[in-house]
């Protein structure tokens, strides 16, 4: 297949071919705040099929839906509750992402066969115009191929599906980093199922309580089925196993140091750099920026692929904030393979 690659700025007539991929049932790598996604029409069956076949995704693996705003909530969902809109009114667009019960013209295809659907308004200038001009709403789920780091870039896209979809929409590199927040509004108290470029202390400050799910901080067994995506599968993994080292940042620092083999790759923040001369070392960003975290956790997983180390060991910000999103992908890339330096 030739792949186009869409480049800035787009024209006019490049934002109309655009729109036509996903009409036509084609697939677009399309960029938003948080990651580069695979698109296509949300509504056909036959197109949604297309996006597992090119990431090698896990058909249980529910799809989220991108609309370009709040008002188009009631074609795709009902029985929407008052906390929807509040939390599009603060949010959207933005990283967040809701779960409520679909409507029929929303395939089980696209759901994973669930009764529910996520959907998000991605805060992206192109991508919501493509929206609008295409009339439907996106599927889409991170543009990588299943189980890799997601893009942050359109060249990560190039990467993982070049040949295989129709087209690729270069919007630069991603803001946010992390893939959107997913609160479920299905169930009272609302429940996070995935921590992301929201913060859970700014949905609590709207919504009052608000759950966690399990599948946040652990694996969930083979008999459970995904809610939303990411939370049952390996994600977000480079070809070498990765070791997540918990505990306060000097001591997971020195843990890794006295820990690693010569050979092995380690993510740190930047203060611990010099611990580690002599190893292919990503810097995650100061330990106190964790949006800059957030923006770098990908790219630092993906680029180890380029390397030949055996193994390699991640340091890991606490639980506040972005925190909570940066450690969950660090820790679904190790598998929950997770070491704990006490100090």
């Amino acid at each position: 297949m030739d792949t186009i690659l869409f480049s800035q700025p787009l024209s006019e007539a490049d934002l109309d071919r655009a729109a036509a991929i996903i009409r036509g049932g084609g697939l677009l790598g399309i960029p938003t705040e948080t990651v580069y996604g695979l698109g296509a029409d949300g509504l056909n069956e036959t197109a949604v099929l297309h996006i597992f076949e090119a990431k090698g995704r896990p058909q249980d693996n529910p799809l989220i839906l991108h609309v370009p705003d709040a008002g188009w909530l009631p074609k795709y969902c009902q029985d929407i509750p008052a906390e929807a809109y509040a939390l599009a009114r603060h949010f959207w667009p933005g990283p967040l992402t809701m779960i409520l019960p679909r409507r029929e013209i929303v395939p089980l295809r696209t759901t994973g066969g669930l009764s529910t659907v996520g959907v998000r308004c991605p805060n992206h200038p192109l991508t919501l115009e493509i929206i609008r001009r295409a009339g439907v709403p996106i599927a889409a789920p991170s543009g990588n191929t299943s189980g890799r780091p997601s893009p942050t870039t359109a060249q990560h896209m190039v990467e993982d599906m070049w040949g295989k979809i129709d087209g690729i929409v270069d919007g630069g590199s991603c803001g946010v980093g992390v893939e959107s927040t997913i609160i479920d509004l299905t169930v009272t108290p609302p429940r996070l199922l995935r921590p992301g470029g929201l913060p859970l202390e700014a949905l609590e400050a709207v919504l009052g309580e608000v759950a966690v799910d399990k599948a946040v901080v652990s694996k969930l067994s083979d008999g459970e089925k995904p809610k939303a995506p990411g939370m049952k599968y390996r994600h977000y993994a480079p070809k070498a196993p990765v070791t997540v080292v918990t505990g306060p940042a000097e001591q997971s620092a020195a843990w890794i140091a006295a820990n690693c083999g010569e050979q092995d790759g380690v993510i740190c923040f930047s203060e611990f750099l010099q611990l580690f001369s002599g190893h292919e070392v990503h810097d995650l960003g100061p330990m106190g920026d964790l949006p800059e975290q957030a923006r770098r956790v990908f790219d630092a997983l993906r680029r180890f692929d380029e390397t030949d180390v055996p193994a390699i060991w991640a340091q890991c910000p606490g639980p506040e904030g972005l925190g909570l999103a940066v450690g969950n992908r660090l820790k679904k890339a190790a598998g929950f393979h997770l070491v704990e330096a006490a100090p």
